[in-house]
């Protein structure tokens, strides 16, 4: 990576809102990625529902049964709230309005354009993936909130191994083929399969380690899982 590059960012809705909005996190964020675009930097910023997300669904399923389609437009529009906060706390920075449609280029020169979810099916790092292939860019950082994709469960297993360089082939053995609504998974499997196709590379890691975050875009060495 050099200074002047566009990055996508999957922002974790875990990071947003665990429970409640961390706007600690948030500030120091923001400062970071305003201190990249003063030196050239661009950012497309996709936000997952989190917390927010959570709480919808389960209430929702406490009053009767919900399909899945039902429950995944309640997380699109988790994703959404999520961003609009976002996009407003970068002020004139951001562009004015929240992308959705991962298909469509938006033409601007602010330098941070924020997305959110599209449609039913899609994941947060599905819309990441497709907004990678619309602008061209073959790197996409998962921001999330742990350091490292790992080869089983590490909450189930105590043995898990930390994984850090994988390829795409390999990395779909671990997290299969099928997405579900709230599925945690380290990067969805359907948005795994597209990235293989596409020839992306992901990166996953910690968003809560901004100078670890730094380094990533400084093109150093950085504690993350690398899937290409």
């Amino acid at each position: 990576m050099k200074k002047g590059s566009t990055y996508i960012l999957s922002l974790g809705g875990s990071l947003i809102v665990p429970e409640e909005v961390d706007h600690k996190f948030l500030k120091s964020f923001i400062e970071l990625i305003t201190k990249r675009t003063e030196q050239g930097d661009r950012f497309i910023i996709v936000c997952g529902g989190g917390g927010l997300n959570r709480k919808y669904n389960n209430a929702a399923q406490q009053i009767r049964k919900m399909s899945n389609e039902e429950l995944d437009w309640l997380g699109i529009h988790a994703t959404r709230y999520n961003a609009h906060l976002v996009r407003i706390i970068f002020g004139k920075l951001a562009y004015k309005d929240i992308i959705v449609n991962p298909y469509e280029k938006v033409k601007t020169a602010k330098p941070i354009i924020v997305g959110a979810g599209y449609e039913p099916g899609w994941s947060s790092d599905y819309d990441a993936v497709y907004l990678a292939n619309t602008y061209k860019i073959k790197n996409v950082a998962n921001l999330s909130n742990i350091d490292y994709a790992y080869d089983k469960d590490p909450r189930e297993f105590p043995d898990a191994k930390k994984i850090k360089d994988i390829s795409w082939a390999d990395f779909r053995k671990i997290v299969g083929d099928k997405w579900e609504p709230r599925m945690s998974k380290p990067f969805d499997p359907i948005a795994s399969r597209e990235a293989e196709k596409l020839g992306l590379e992901v990166a996953i890691m910690n968003g809560k380690k901004l100078k670890n975050l730094e380094k990533y875009l400084n093109g150093e060495k950085f504690a993350g899982t690398v899937i290409k």
